[in-house]
Protein backbone atom coordinates (compact mmCIF):
# COMPACT_ATOMS: atom_id res chain seq x y z
CA UNK A 1 0.00 0.00 0.00
CA UNK A 2 1.13 3.54 -0.65
CA UNK A 3 0.51 6.45 1.63
CA UNK A 4 0.22 9.42 -0.67
CA UNK A 5 -0.96 12.53 1.10
CA UNK A 6 -1.51 14.77 -1.91
CA UNK A 7 -4.76 14.46 -3.79
CA UNK A 8 -4.65 13.28 -7.41
CA UNK A 9 -4.82 15.98 -10.06
CA UNK A 10 -8.34 17.07 -10.93
CA UNK A 11 -9.83 16.09 -7.57
CA UNK A 12 -10.84 18.03 -4.51
CA UNK A 13 -9.32 17.65 -1.04
CA UNK A 14 -11.90 14.97 -0.22
CA UNK A 15 -11.00 12.92 -3.30
CA UNK A 16 -14.02 13.84 -5.48
CA UNK A 17 -14.13 16.04 -8.63
CA UNK A 18 -14.34 19.75 -7.69
CA UNK A 19 -17.55 20.33 -9.67
CA UNK A 20 -19.25 17.45 -7.88
CA UNK A 21 -18.14 18.86 -4.52
CA UNK A 22 -19.58 22.31 -5.25
CA UNK A 23 -22.78 20.77 -6.60
CA UNK A 24 -23.09 18.65 -3.44
CA UNK A 25 -22.68 21.77 -1.28
CA UNK A 26 -25.49 23.54 -3.18
CA UNK A 27 -27.73 20.48 -2.79
CA UNK A 28 -27.10 20.48 0.98
CA UNK A 29 -28.03 24.17 1.16
CA UNK A 30 -31.13 23.50 -0.96
CA UNK A 31 -32.22 20.74 1.39
CA UNK A 32 -31.74 23.02 4.41
CA UNK A 33 -33.77 25.73 2.66
CA UNK A 34 -36.62 23.32 1.99
CA UNK A 35 -36.57 22.28 5.62
CA UNK A 36 -36.66 25.94 6.66
CA UNK A 37 -39.71 26.58 4.49
CA UNK A 38 -41.45 23.73 6.31
CA UNK A 39 -40.51 25.15 9.73
CA UNK A 40 -41.56 28.78 9.13
CA UNK A 41 -45.39 28.28 9.01
CA UNK A 42 -45.39 26.61 12.44
CA UNK A 43 -42.47 28.10 14.40
CA UNK A 44 -41.54 31.26 12.47
CA UNK A 45 -38.15 32.43 11.15
CA UNK A 46 -36.29 32.26 14.49
CA UNK A 47 -34.89 28.71 14.33
CA UNK A 48 -34.29 28.69 10.55
CA UNK A 49 -30.73 30.08 10.70
CA UNK A 50 -29.60 27.02 12.68
CA UNK A 51 -30.92 24.71 9.97
CA UNK A 52 -28.10 25.78 7.63
CA UNK A 53 -25.25 24.77 9.94
CA UNK A 54 -25.62 21.01 9.22
CA UNK A 55 -25.38 21.78 5.51
CA UNK A 56 -22.09 23.64 6.04
CA UNK A 57 -20.73 20.85 8.25
CA UNK A 58 -21.78 18.19 5.75
CA UNK A 59 -20.10 20.03 2.88
CA UNK A 60 -16.88 20.35 4.90
CA UNK A 61 -16.84 16.68 5.90
CA UNK A 62 -17.76 15.18 2.53
CA UNK A 63 -16.36 17.65 0.00
CA UNK A 64 -13.64 19.74 1.68
CA UNK A 65 -13.02 23.33 2.72
CA UNK A 66 -13.85 25.20 -0.50
CA UNK A 67 -17.27 23.59 -1.04
CA UNK A 68 -17.96 24.30 2.64
CA UNK A 69 -17.18 27.99 2.13
CA UNK A 70 -19.52 28.00 -0.86
CA UNK A 71 -22.17 26.42 1.34
CA UNK A 72 -21.61 29.16 3.96
CA UNK A 73 -22.11 31.94 1.38
CA UNK A 74 -25.10 30.21 -0.23
CA UNK A 75 -26.71 29.62 3.18
CA UNK A 76 -26.36 33.30 4.08
CA UNK A 77 -27.84 34.44 0.76
CA UNK A 78 -30.70 31.93 0.93
CA UNK A 79 -31.57 32.92 4.47
CA UNK A 80 -31.50 36.61 3.51
CA UNK A 81 -33.55 36.05 0.36
CA UNK A 82 -36.27 33.84 1.80
CA UNK A 83 -36.45 34.48 5.53
CA UNK A 84 -35.70 38.18 6.15
CA UNK A 85 -37.97 41.10 5.24
CA UNK A 86 -38.44 42.32 2.60
CA UNK A 87 -38.75 38.77 1.30
CA UNK A 88 -37.40 37.58 -2.04
CA UNK A 89 -34.79 40.34 -2.11
CA UNK A 90 -31.26 40.69 -0.81
CA UNK A 91 -32.17 43.90 0.96
CA UNK A 92 -32.46 43.89 4.77
CA UNK A 93 -34.43 46.57 6.63
CA UNK A 94 -34.28 45.23 10.18
CA UNK A 95 -31.12 45.69 12.20
CA UNK A 96 -31.86 42.44 13.99
CA UNK A 97 -32.00 40.62 10.64
CA UNK A 98 -28.71 42.19 9.62
CA UNK A 99 -27.07 40.89 12.79
CA UNK A 100 -28.65 37.45 12.28
CA UNK A 101 -27.39 37.21 8.71
CA UNK A 102 -23.91 38.41 9.70
CA UNK A 103 -23.72 35.98 12.61
CA UNK A 104 -24.95 33.16 10.37
CA UNK A 105 -22.23 33.92 7.84
CA UNK A 106 -19.47 34.13 10.47
CA UNK A 107 -20.61 30.96 12.24
CA UNK A 108 -20.88 29.12 8.92
CA UNK A 109 -17.37 30.17 7.84
CA UNK A 110 -15.81 29.30 11.21
CA UNK A 111 -17.66 25.99 11.31
CA UNK A 112 -16.53 25.12 7.79
CA UNK A 113 -12.91 25.86 8.74
CA UNK A 114 -13.11 23.75 11.88
CA UNK A 115 -14.77 20.83 10.13
CA UNK A 116 -12.31 21.03 7.24
CA UNK A 117 -9.34 21.12 9.63
CA UNK A 118 -10.63 18.11 11.55
CA UNK A 119 -11.11 16.20 8.33
CA UNK A 120 -7.59 17.11 7.16
CA UNK A 121 -6.12 15.98 10.48
CA UNK A 122 -8.01 12.70 10.27
CA UNK A 123 -6.78 12.14 6.71
CA UNK A 124 -3.20 12.98 7.74
CA UNK A 125 -3.39 10.60 10.71
CA UNK A 126 -4.70 7.84 8.44
CA UNK A 127 -1.84 8.49 6.01
CA UNK A 128 0.74 8.29 8.81
CA UNK A 129 -0.82 5.10 10.16
CA UNK A 130 -0.73 3.57 6.70
CA UNK A 131 2.91 4.57 6.25
CA UNK A 132 3.85 3.13 9.64
CA UNK A 133 2.05 -0.11 8.82
CA UNK A 134 3.91 -0.31 5.52
CA UNK A 135 7.27 0.23 7.21
CA UNK A 136 6.49 -2.31 9.96
CA UNK A 137 5.48 -4.98 7.42
CA UNK A 138 8.58 -4.26 5.35
CA UNK A 139 10.80 -4.56 8.44
CA UNK A 140 9.21 -7.91 9.38
CA UNK A 141 9.92 -9.32 5.94
CA UNK A 142 13.52 -8.10 6.08
CA UNK A 143 13.95 -9.62 9.54
CA UNK A 144 13.20 -13.07 8.15
CA UNK A 145 16.13 -12.72 5.70
CA UNK A 146 19.54 -13.86 6.88
CA UNK A 147 21.90 -13.10 3.99
CA UNK A 148 22.58 -9.96 1.97
CA UNK A 149 21.22 -11.64 -1.17
CA UNK A 150 17.93 -12.51 0.53
CA UNK A 151 17.64 -9.00 1.95
CA UNK A 152 18.21 -7.57 -1.52
CA UNK A 153 15.53 -9.77 -3.07
CA UNK A 154 12.97 -8.84 -0.39
CA UNK A 155 13.85 -5.15 -0.70
CA UNK A 156 13.53 -4.85 -4.48
CA UNK A 157 10.36 -6.94 -4.55
CA UNK A 158 8.65 -4.75 -1.94
CA UNK A 159 9.90 -1.48 -3.45
CA UNK A 160 8.64 -2.56 -6.87
CA UNK A 161 5.23 -3.40 -5.41
CA UNK A 162 4.87 -0.30 -3.25
CA UNK A 163 5.88 2.23 -5.90
CA UNK A 164 4.62 0.33 -8.98
CA UNK A 165 7.98 0.46 -10.75
CA UNK A 166 11.10 -1.58 -11.51
CA UNK A 167 13.69 -1.80 -8.72
CA UNK A 168 17.32 -2.86 -8.30
CA UNK A 169 19.81 -2.97 -5.43
CA UNK A 170 23.46 -2.35 -6.32
CA UNK A 171 26.69 -2.41 -4.30
CA UNK A 172 30.34 -1.61 -5.06
CA UNK A 173 31.52 1.99 -5.21
CA UNK A 174 34.10 1.67 -7.97
CA UNK A 175 32.17 -0.76 -10.17
CA UNK A 176 28.52 -1.05 -9.07
CA UNK A 177 26.94 -4.45 -9.58
CA UNK A 178 23.31 -5.44 -9.25
CA UNK A 179 22.73 -7.96 -6.46
CA UNK A 180 18.93 -8.09 -6.74
CA UNK A 181 16.33 -6.82 -9.18
CA UNK A 182 12.60 -6.86 -9.81
CA UNK A 183 11.86 -8.02 -12.45
CA UNK A 184 14.79 -10.43 -12.61
CA UNK A 185 17.76 -10.04 -14.98
CA UNK A 186 17.67 -6.26 -15.22
CA UNK A 187 20.64 -4.78 -17.12
CA UNK A 188 21.75 -1.22 -16.35
CA UNK A 189 23.03 1.07 -19.10
CA UNK A 190 26.40 2.82 -18.67
CA UNK A 191 24.65 6.08 -17.73
CA UNK A 192 22.67 4.23 -15.06
CA UNK A 193 25.84 2.63 -13.68
CA UNK A 194 27.43 6.08 -13.56
CA UNK A 195 24.44 7.40 -11.58
CA UNK A 196 24.63 4.42 -9.21
CA UNK A 197 28.37 4.97 -8.67
CA UNK A 198 27.75 8.66 -7.97
CA UNK A 199 25.15 7.81 -5.32
CA UNK A 200 27.40 5.18 -3.72
CA UNK A 201 30.31 7.62 -3.50
CA UNK A 202 28.48 10.80 -2.50
CA UNK A 203 25.46 9.47 -0.59
CA UNK A 204 23.12 11.72 -2.62
CA UNK A 205 20.31 10.75 -5.04
CA UNK A 206 21.15 10.71 -8.74
CA UNK A 207 19.51 9.75 -12.02
CA UNK A 208 16.19 10.47 -13.71
CA UNK A 209 14.24 13.27 -12.10
CA UNK A 210 17.33 14.39 -10.17
CA UNK A 211 19.56 17.19 -11.37
CA UNK A 212 22.67 15.02 -11.13
CA UNK A 213 23.05 12.63 -14.11
CA UNK A 214 19.54 13.37 -15.31
CA UNK A 215 20.15 11.47 -18.56
CA UNK A 216 19.96 8.11 -16.78
CA UNK A 217 16.81 5.99 -17.03
CA UNK A 218 16.95 5.00 -13.35
CA UNK A 219 16.71 7.08 -10.20
CA UNK A 220 19.10 5.98 -7.45
CA UNK A 221 18.83 6.60 -3.70
CA UNK A 222 21.50 5.80 -1.06
CA UNK A 223 21.13 2.97 1.45
CA UNK A 224 23.21 4.30 4.33
CA UNK A 225 23.90 3.27 7.92
CA UNK A 226 25.75 5.69 10.21
CA UNK A 227 26.58 7.88 7.17
CA UNK A 228 28.28 4.90 5.50
CA UNK A 229 26.67 4.15 2.13
CA UNK A 230 26.51 0.36 1.84
CA UNK A 231 24.26 0.07 -1.23
CA UNK A 232 22.00 2.03 -3.56
CA UNK A 233 18.40 1.36 -4.56
CA UNK A 234 17.44 2.14 -8.14
CA UNK A 235 13.86 2.77 -9.28
CA UNK A 236 12.49 3.23 -12.80
CA UNK A 237 9.12 3.29 -14.55
CA UNK A 238 8.42 1.78 -17.95
CA UNK A 239 6.77 5.01 -19.14
CA UNK A 240 9.89 7.07 -18.36
CA UNK A 241 8.22 9.19 -15.67
CA UNK A 242 9.87 9.91 -12.31
CA UNK A 243 9.38 6.76 -10.21
CA UNK A 244 8.83 8.48 -6.85
CA UNK A 245 6.59 11.48 -6.22
CA UNK A 246 7.73 14.19 -3.82
CA UNK A 247 5.13 13.18 -1.23
CA UNK A 248 6.43 9.59 -1.33
CA UNK A 249 10.07 10.48 -0.59
CA UNK A 250 9.67 10.27 3.24
CA UNK A 251 8.21 6.76 2.90
CA UNK A 252 11.03 5.71 0.57
CA UNK A 253 13.61 7.11 2.99
CA UNK A 254 12.14 5.14 5.90
CA UNK A 255 12.07 1.92 3.86
CA UNK A 256 15.69 2.35 2.77
CA UNK A 257 16.67 2.93 6.42
CA UNK A 258 15.15 -0.48 7.19
CA UNK A 259 17.17 -2.02 4.34
CA UNK A 260 20.35 -0.41 5.71
CA UNK A 261 19.69 -1.84 9.18
CA UNK A 262 19.05 -5.29 7.73
CA UNK A 263 22.28 -5.18 5.71
CA UNK A 264 24.22 -4.06 8.79
CA UNK A 265 22.70 -6.90 10.81
CA UNK A 266 23.64 -9.40 8.11
CA UNK A 267 27.21 -8.06 8.05
CA UNK A 268 27.59 -8.37 11.82
CA UNK A 269 26.17 -11.89 11.80
CA UNK A 270 28.57 -12.87 9.01
CA UNK A 271 31.51 -11.46 10.98
CA UNK A 272 30.32 -13.35 14.06
CA UNK A 273 30.20 -16.61 12.07
CA UNK A 274 33.65 -15.93 10.67
CA UNK A 275 34.90 -15.24 14.17
CA UNK A 276 33.49 -18.54 15.44
CA UNK A 277 35.15 -20.38 12.56
CA UNK A 278 38.44 -18.56 13.21
CA UNK A 279 38.28 -19.35 16.90
CA UNK A 280 37.63 -23.03 16.17
CA UNK A 281 40.55 -22.99 13.76
CA UNK A 282 42.77 -21.45 16.44
CA UNK A 283 41.58 -24.02 18.97
CA UNK A 284 42.44 -26.91 16.66
CA UNK A 285 45.80 -25.36 15.83
CA UNK A 286 46.59 -24.88 19.50
CA UNK A 287 45.64 -28.51 20.18
CA UNK A 288 47.86 -29.75 17.35
CA UNK A 289 50.79 -27.62 18.50
CA UNK A 290 50.31 -28.84 22.04
CA UNK A 291 50.31 -32.41 20.78
CA UNK A 292 53.51 -31.75 18.89
CA UNK A 293 55.14 -30.30 21.99
CA UNK A 294 54.04 -33.16 24.22
CA UNK A 295 54.45 -36.14 21.87
CA UNK A 296 57.08 -35.36 19.27
CA UNK A 297 59.59 -33.18 21.08
CA UNK A 298 60.41 -35.79 23.80
CA UNK A 299 61.05 -38.38 21.08
CA UNK A 300 63.37 -36.03 19.22
CA UNK A 301 65.21 -35.43 22.46
CA UNK A 302 65.52 -39.21 22.94
CA UNK A 303 66.92 -39.60 19.41
CA UNK A 304 69.52 -36.88 20.07
CA UNK A 305 70.54 -38.53 23.34
CA UNK A 306 70.85 -41.93 21.64
CA UNK A 307 72.93 -40.46 18.82
CA UNK A 308 75.34 -38.91 21.30
CA UNK A 309 75.61 -42.24 23.14
CA UNK A 310 76.39 -44.08 19.90
CA UNK A 311 78.99 -41.50 19.00
CA UNK A 312 80.72 -41.99 22.34
CA UNK A 313 80.55 -45.78 22.04
CA UNK A 314 82.25 -45.69 18.64
CA UNK A 315 80.69 -49.02 17.62
CA UNK A 316 79.12 -47.70 14.36
CA UNK A 317 80.02 -45.25 11.64
CA UNK A 318 80.42 -41.83 13.29
CA UNK A 319 79.49 -40.04 10.08
CA UNK A 320 76.07 -41.69 10.02
CA UNK A 321 75.60 -40.94 13.72
CA UNK A 322 76.49 -37.29 13.05
CA UNK A 323 73.88 -37.13 10.26
CA UNK A 324 71.22 -38.57 12.58
CA UNK A 325 72.12 -36.13 15.36
CA UNK A 326 72.14 -33.18 12.93
CA UNK A 327 68.72 -34.03 11.47
CA UNK A 328 67.27 -34.55 14.95
CA UNK A 329 68.56 -31.11 15.98
CA UNK A 330 66.96 -29.54 12.88
CA UNK A 331 63.64 -31.21 13.61
CA UNK A 332 63.88 -30.00 17.21
CA UNK A 333 64.35 -26.41 16.01
CA UNK A 334 61.39 -26.77 13.62
CA UNK A 335 59.21 -27.96 16.48
CA UNK A 336 60.35 -25.02 18.62
CA UNK A 337 59.44 -22.64 15.80
CA UNK A 338 56.00 -24.23 15.50
CA UNK A 339 55.43 -23.91 19.23
CA UNK A 340 56.32 -20.24 18.98
CA UNK A 341 53.31 -19.85 16.62
CA UNK A 342 50.91 -20.99 19.35
CA UNK A 343 48.58 -18.20 20.48
CA UNK A 344 50.37 -16.55 23.37
CA UNK A 345 48.22 -13.47 23.81
CA UNK A 346 46.53 -15.08 26.78
CA UNK A 347 49.89 -15.00 28.60
CA UNK A 348 50.15 -11.21 28.28
CA UNK A 349 47.77 -8.80 30.08
CA UNK A 350 45.19 -7.13 27.86
CA UNK A 351 44.81 -3.39 28.35
CA UNK A 352 41.55 -1.75 27.28
CA UNK A 353 41.25 1.85 28.39
CA UNK A 354 41.53 1.90 32.20
CA UNK A 355 41.23 -1.92 32.38
CA UNK A 356 44.05 -4.44 32.67
CA UNK A 357 42.86 -8.02 32.15
CA UNK A 358 45.34 -10.79 32.94
CA UNK A 359 43.79 -14.01 31.66
CA UNK A 360 46.80 -16.06 32.77
CA UNK A 361 46.51 -14.97 36.42
CA UNK A 362 42.72 -14.47 36.28
CA UNK A 363 42.92 -10.89 37.58
CA UNK A 364 41.21 -7.65 36.53
CA UNK A 365 42.38 -4.17 37.46
CA UNK A 366 40.77 -0.79 36.84
CA UNK A 367 43.07 2.23 37.04
CA UNK A 368 45.56 0.01 38.89
CA UNK A 369 43.06 -1.18 41.54
CA UNK A 370 42.02 -4.83 41.75
CA UNK A 371 38.38 -5.50 40.79
CA UNK A 372 36.77 -8.61 42.26
CA UNK A 373 34.48 -10.42 39.82
CA UNK A 374 32.34 -13.51 40.49
CA UNK A 375 33.14 -16.53 38.28
CA UNK A 376 30.36 -15.95 35.73
CA UNK A 377 31.11 -12.26 35.32
CA UNK A 378 34.83 -12.98 34.95
CA UNK A 379 34.09 -15.73 32.40
CA UNK A 380 32.00 -13.32 30.29
CA UNK A 381 34.72 -10.65 30.44
CA UNK A 382 37.39 -13.24 29.59
CA UNK A 383 35.48 -14.37 26.50
CA UNK A 384 35.13 -10.75 25.34
CA UNK A 385 38.79 -10.02 26.10
CA UNK A 386 40.06 -13.01 24.12
CA UNK A 387 38.55 -11.45 20.99
CA UNK A 388 38.63 -7.76 21.91
CA UNK A 389 37.24 -5.56 19.17
CA UNK A 390 35.06 -8.33 17.73
CA UNK A 391 31.35 -8.88 18.21
CA UNK A 392 30.41 -12.02 20.15
CA UNK A 393 26.81 -13.15 19.72
CA UNK A 394 24.49 -13.75 22.65
CA UNK A 395 24.36 -17.49 21.93
CA UNK A 396 28.13 -17.74 21.68
CA UNK A 397 28.70 -16.07 25.06
CA UNK A 398 25.96 -18.13 26.71
CA UNK A 399 27.36 -21.42 25.38
CA UNK A 400 30.90 -20.54 26.44
CA UNK A 401 30.00 -19.40 29.98
CA UNK A 402 26.77 -21.21 30.95
CA UNK A 403 26.92 -24.18 28.58
CA UNK A 404 24.91 -25.24 25.48
CA UNK A 405 21.75 -25.94 27.51
CA UNK A 406 21.47 -22.22 28.41
CA UNK A 407 22.13 -20.82 24.93
CA UNK A 408 18.69 -19.14 24.84
CA UNK A 409 18.77 -17.55 28.33
CA UNK A 410 19.70 -14.03 27.22
CA UNK A 411 18.58 -12.61 30.57
CA UNK A 412 21.51 -14.39 32.26
CA UNK A 413 23.91 -12.57 29.96
CA UNK A 414 22.21 -9.19 30.37
CA UNK A 415 22.46 -9.43 34.15
CA UNK A 416 26.18 -10.25 33.94
CA UNK A 417 26.86 -7.43 31.45
CA UNK A 418 24.96 -4.95 33.65
CA UNK A 419 27.05 -5.98 36.68
CA UNK A 420 30.30 -5.70 34.69
CA UNK A 421 29.40 -2.21 33.53
CA UNK A 422 28.62 -1.15 37.09
CA UNK A 423 32.08 -2.27 38.19
CA UNK A 424 34.21 -1.37 35.18
CA UNK A 425 32.64 1.57 33.29
CA UNK A 426 33.19 5.18 34.29
CA UNK A 427 29.52 5.87 33.48
CA UNK A 428 27.47 2.63 33.35
CA UNK A 429 24.61 4.53 31.64
CA UNK A 430 26.96 5.41 28.76
CA UNK A 431 29.21 2.36 28.35
CA UNK A 432 32.49 2.88 26.51
CA UNK A 433 34.23 -0.46 27.18
CA UNK A 434 31.53 -3.13 26.75
CA UNK A 435 29.43 -2.03 23.79
CA UNK A 436 26.07 -3.49 22.78
CA UNK A 437 25.45 -4.48 19.17
CA UNK A 438 21.62 -4.42 18.95
CA UNK A 439 20.02 -7.81 18.31
CA UNK A 440 23.46 -9.44 17.82
CA UNK A 441 25.66 -9.45 20.93
CA UNK A 442 28.40 -7.55 22.76
CA UNK A 443 31.91 -6.32 22.01
CA UNK A 444 34.83 -5.32 24.22
CA UNK A 445 36.52 -2.29 22.66
CA UNK A 446 39.81 -3.08 21.00
CA UNK A 447 43.01 -2.45 23.01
Amino acid sequence: MTTRTASPAGRSEAGVPPLLGYLGAIIFVGGSTALGLLIVPRWGNGPVDLVYLPAVLGAAVFFGLRPALLAAVASTLAYNYLFTAPYHTLIIHSAADIVTVAVLFVVAVVTSHLAGSLRDQARLAAAHAGRNATIAGFARRLLSSSSEEEIGQVAVRELSRLFACNAVLAIGRDAPRVVASAPAAVALAPSDLAAAALTLNTGEPAGRGVRRVNLADWQFHPVASNEDVTATAGLARDDGMAPVADDQLPLLGNLLDQVALALERARLEREAREFVAMREHDRIRAALLSSIGEDIKPRLTAISVAARALRRAGSIDKAQVAVIADEAAKLDRYVDNLLDLSPGSEQEPIEVGPLTIDLHRRSVQRDGSEVHLPPKEYAVLAELAKQAGRVLTHAQLLRAVWGPAQADQIDYLRVAIRALRQKLERDPAKPELIVNEPAVGYRLMAP
